[in-house]
């Protein structure tokens, strides 16, 4: 299976945030690509195609339970080779403990 990753507005502007302060952000977020290629299943799922993952943020010196949430969308289209990843949002664990469903679902209906 192919995946096309597409970047919202507020994932670009929080990762560009984020990077600033924490400058190993971007190489996790390749190694969280090549991940998500490997396994579009990852993280916990919270229904609708969207699913929270945790990434760990080496410039910041914690691990995955202190780090980063990455918030993906995915349309389930199962006869299609080549699927479209929505990444929605980024948000430092210590900035922001959740995102509502909503809030996730507004951003998605802007991007695609």
């Amino acid at each position: 299976m192919k995946i096309k990753f597409v970047y919202s507005h507020v994932f670009r502007k929080n990762a560009r945030r984020l990077h600033k302060r924490y400058p190993s952000l971007y190489s996790e977020l390749l190694t969280l690509e090549n991940e998500l290629i490997r396994n579009p299943d990852l993280g916990v799922n919270l229904g609708s195609g969207i699913r929270k993952i945790r990434i760990a943020i080496a410039s910041k010196g914690k691990g995955k339970r202190g780090g980063a949430r990455v918030i993906t969308y995915q349309e389930v289209i199962f006869s299609i080779a080549e699927h479209t990843m929505v990444m929605v949002t980024i948000y430092d664990k210590s900035e922001l403990e959740s995102i509502s469903v909503n809030d996730i679902k507004s951003i998605v209906k802007k991007t695609i």
